[in-house]
């Protein structure tokens, strides 16, 4: 069952990606074209929701990044929660090399930009932007460059991801959870201890779960929170045992129904609201900013640096292993395939650059985190191709030898 899970995952995440690079190509076209003040315009305007005494006033781009976004993150908790106790993540035996090399793949790009930084004078707090892996896009490109090796290269994708997804929220709630408001804060405190208190019954029906989503999301916005952390707090709570009555898990099942919602709608919108980048007006002295050269250096050269470096290290210090049939040469391919950060490295930029969609920051982040993860993606994909073609060359040259 584990396998089936995680092989889905996959499916979804791999189609999923060519939808989201649809959607960031459509917003670069839209923010490039007379439609761009009405594009911007959107994004910028304010709208109340209200359900009897609770009322929320946030303009379509908060609405994307802490309404659906939560939805986003309490399926990546739940995937999470998932792999650690029934999948990959449950078997400490193929946890070494991806965790390593997950740890890695932060370091690296941390220090690469702080580097650039230094070196140039831009701005230190944009270092946690390039640590994050987005699985879309690098299962999406995957899938296209890499279909004929090793499966286990894909789950070794998965799993770094995974990982990787657990220290950006660890970052999130480290680095961006300053000034929040304490009294919702124990409210949510106290909902999510009572859904544990619930959780441990086995009869307990899927609008209780909704409700208690949809409260802990309210207060959490009035807190100040980041939407993502709690959303990541209630996946912890949803069991993933199966129910009595009808032998299903909870867990499973708000996987099962809201992965599709969340790979097929709320990433792509969120692309679509965060990868619209006006080139109007812009310069060469901007385009090549400390910012945007930090970014996109830390996505390119550090990921696939430290993704690489630790997964040899944990080879050769026997700790780990390379996943199951593969080579050296496609591994580095898929740490090619690490840097691009596209949608999480969106999110951490919002939250160390707050202000204007168009503001210059945002502009800048935008271009280092489409650059870095662009170029992760075309280099990516021509060397797993590259090793694609290795292989059947030398498969090849086994079945002459065999047939001499």
């Amino acid at each position: 069952m584990a396998r089936r899970i995680t092989l889905d995952f996959l499916k979804t995440e791999a189609a999923s990606g060519v939808v989201l690079g649809l959607a960031a190509l459509t917003a670069l076209i839209v923010a490039n074209s007379p439609l761009s003040g009405a594009y911007f315009g959107w994004l910028k305007s304010e709208h109340v929701l209200q359900i009897g005494p609770l009322m929320l006033e946030l303009t379509i781009s908060e609405w994307i990044k802490e309404g659906l976004m939560a939805v986003f993150f309490l399926v990546v908790g739940l995937e999470i929660k998932y792999e650690i106790l029934r999948g990959e993540l449950s078997d400490p035996r193929k946890l070494a090399t991806p965790v390593l090399a997950a740890a890695g793949g932060m370091i690296a790009p941390a220090l690469v930009y702080l580097a650039v930084s230094g070196l140039l004078a831009g701005p230190h707090g944009g270092w946690p932007i390039p640590l994050a892996t987005d699985i879309a896009f690098a299962l999406a490109v995957f899938a296209v460059a890499a279909r004929k090796l090793p499966s286990s290269l894909r789950v070794f994708l998965l799993t770094l991801a995974i990982v990787d997804d657990l220290g950006a929220i660890a970052l999130i709630a480290a680095l961006f959870s300053s000034g929040v408001a304490w009294v919702p804060l124990a409210w949510i405190a106290g909902l999510l201890l009572v859904g544990t208190l619930f959780a441990a019954r086995r009869r307990v029906a899927a609008p209780f779960w909704v409700l208690g989503f949809g409260l802990v999301w309210y207060l959490t916005v009035l807190s100040g929170l980041s939407t993502s952390l709690t959303a990541v707090a209630f996946a912890m709570i949803v069991p993933v045992a199966d129910r009595t009555d009808d032998s299903q898990s909870p867990l499973k099942e708000a996987m099962h129904d809201l992965h599709p919602y969340v790979a097929y709608l709320v990433l792509p919108l969120f692309a679509f609201a965060k990868a619209g980048v006006s080139f109007a007006g812009l310069s060469l002295e901007q385009a090549f900013a400390p910012l945007v050269l930090g970014v996109a250096l830390g996505l390119f050269v550090g990921k696939q640096i430290g993704v690489f470096g630790a997964a040899w290290l944990a080879s050769a210090l026997k700790l780990g292993r390379r996943p199951t049939g593969s080579t050296w040469l496609e591994l580095y391919g898929v740490s090619l395939l690490c840097g691009v950060g596209f949608t999480m490295s969106l999110f951490i930029g919002v939250l160390a650059f707050p202000g204007a969609i168009d503001s210059p920051e945002q502009v800048e982040v935008k271009l280092g985190v489409l650059g870095g993860s662009f170029l992760s993606a075309i280099a990516g994909a021509a060397v797993l191709a590259a090793a694609g073609r290795r292989r059947k060359i030398l498969a090849q040259q086994g079945a002459d030898t065999d047939a001499d």
